[in-house]
C-alpha cells in the first residue's frame, strides 16, 4: 500500500530534499545575494534608514520561498520581550557628562525624550573607555541587555553595529551612517547649513575662501566639505581641492606661514569644522592671532558649528549652531518606534546659522 504523501504548509514551500534542519536567515540572504540586515529588514517590513528596493525585495521573497524559511518563534518571543530601557553608547575616549562637552546636549535631548516615554537609560561606557571588552568582535554584545541602543561617536565599528542589525537589534546611530544599509540614523542637515556660511561670505564680498578639516573620513566632515564646496560653486568661487586644507594635525602643520601664504595668495575667509576635538578651529583660531590678523578687518573667519569649550569666550564665531538637545530627541524618537516594531523615519534636522561677529566685508571690496 502506498504512504501518503504529506502536505506542505500553505505559503511554504517544501523543504529541499534530505534536508532536517531548519533554514537559516544567512542562507536566505546568500541565495537572494544581498546582505543579512536586508533580509532582517524585508521580513520585519521595517524601514531603518534604508530604502529597499521592490526587485531587492523579491529577490528576498523568492528566496524565502524557495527555502521554506520561517522565522524562529522563540528568537521572535526573545526579541518580543522589553524591560523599557534604552542603551546609550559613546565612542568618545570618556563618556561626556561635563556640560562643556559638545555631546553633553545630546544626552539632555535623549533623556528628556525617553523619560517622556517611559523609558530608562542604561549608559554603556567600556568600550569607549578602554576597560575590560573594549575590542573583540563581541565589544558591543552587552547592549542587548537593553531593548535598543543609541550609538554616538565619530567612529564607530562598522562591522559590530552591522552585526546588531542583521539580528534584529533595534539601533540607532545619531550622526549620518548611511554607508551601513539598514543602520538607521538621525543626522543634521551639514551640507545646507554649509553651502548657507558660504553664500554669507560671497555676499560680503569674499572671492577666495578655505577650508580647514581633519583628515578623516567621517560623515559629519565629509558633508560639511560637500556643503563648503557647493557652496563655492553655487557663487562661482573657485573651489577644488586648493580650496580644502586637510590634515591630520591641525594645530601642528596650520602654521603662521602656511597662513600667510594664503594671505598673499589672495584668500580673506577662512572656514573650520567643527569636531570632537575642535582641533581645527582651534589652529585656525591661533594660527590667525600669531600672524596678527584684525578679524574681520583683514581676514574673515567661520565656523561650521559651535566652538571648543576653551575658546567659548573669544568672539562668537559666525557659522551655524547645531540642535543637538533635538537631535537627541529624534534618536530617542527612531528608536522607540524600532522597539515598538514600526515604521520609523525621521527627516534631517535643520541648523541655524549663527551670524557672528569674526566675518565681514573682504578687505577692499566695500
Amino acid at each position: 500500500m502506498e504512504e501518503p504523501r504529506k502536505r506542505a504548509r500553505p505559503g511554504r514551500a517544501p523543504a529541499p530534499a534530505g534536508r532536517t534542519s531548519r533554514p537559516r536567515q544567512a542562507e536566505v540572504a546568500r541565495l537572494a545575494g544581498v546582505s543579512q540586515a536586508t533580509v532582517s529588514l524585508v521580513l520585519g517590513a521595517r524601514k531603518q534608514g534604508a530604502t529597499i528596493s521592490e526587485e531587492t525585495r523579491r529577490k528576498v521573497l523568492d528566496a524565502v520561498r524557495a527555502l521554506g524559511y520561517v522565522p524562529d518563534p522563540a528568537a521572535s518571543r526573545l526579541a518580543a520581550a522589553r524591560n523599557n530601557l534604552l542603551g546609550v553608547f559613546s565612542f568618545t575616549s570618556t563618556f561626556p557628562t561635563e556640560v562643556q562637552h559638545s555631546y553633553y546636549p545630546f544626552l539632555v535631548g535623549v533623556e528628556q525624550e525617553a523619560a517622556a516615554r517611559g523609558y530608562d537609560l542604561v549608559l554603556f561606557t567600556g568600550s569607549s573607555t578602554g576597560g575590560a571588552g573594549a575590542a573583540g568582535p563581541n565589544a558591543l554584545a552587552r547592549v542587548r541587555l537593553a531593548d535598543g541602543c543609541l550609538f554616538l561617536g565619530r567612529h564607530a565599528p562598522a562591522e559590530e553595529l552591522r552585526r546588531l542589525v542583521a539580528d534584529g537589534f533595534p539601533v540607532v546611530h545619531l550622526g549620518r551612517r548611511d554607508e551601513l544599509e539598514g543602520l538607521a540614523w538621525v543626522g543634521a542637515d551639514y551640507i545646507s547649513a554649509s553651502r548657507e556660511v558660504v553664500a554669507h561670505l560671497a555676499a560680503l564680498g569674499h572671492r577666495r575662501i578655505v577650508l580647514v578639516r581633519e583628515d578623516d573620513e567621517a560623515p559629519a566632515s565629509t558633508d560639511r566639505e560637500h556643503g563648503f564646496l557647493k557652496g563655492l560653486e553655487e557663487a562661482g568661487l573657485p573651489g577644488g581641492p586648493a580650496a580644502v586644507f586637510r590634515s591630520a594635525d591641525p594645530e601642528r602643520e596650520l602654521t603662521a606661514e602656511r597662513l600667510r601664504g594664503w594671505l598673499d595668495e589672495g584668500v580673506t575667509a577662512f572656514v573650520a569644522e567643527e569636531t570632537d576635538t575642535g582641533d581645527a578651529w582651534r589652529a585656525l583660531h591661533g594660527a590667525a592671532h600669531f600672524v596678527g590678523i584684525d578679524c574681520p578687518r583683514d581676514a574673515s573667519l567661520a565656523l561650521l558649528g559651535s566652538p571648543p569649550p576653551d575658546l567659548a569666550e573669544e568672539p562668537v564665531p559666525t557659522g551655524f549652531d547645531i540642535p543637538r538637545p533635538q537631535l537627541g530627541a529624534a534618536a530617542v524618537r527612531m528608536l522607540a518606534a524600532l522597539v515598538s516594531g514600526e515604521e520609523a523615519a525621521e527627516p534631517l534636522v535643520a541648523c541655524t546659522f549663527r551670524p557672528g561677529s569674526t566675518a565681514g566685508p573682504a578687505p577692499g571690496r566695500f
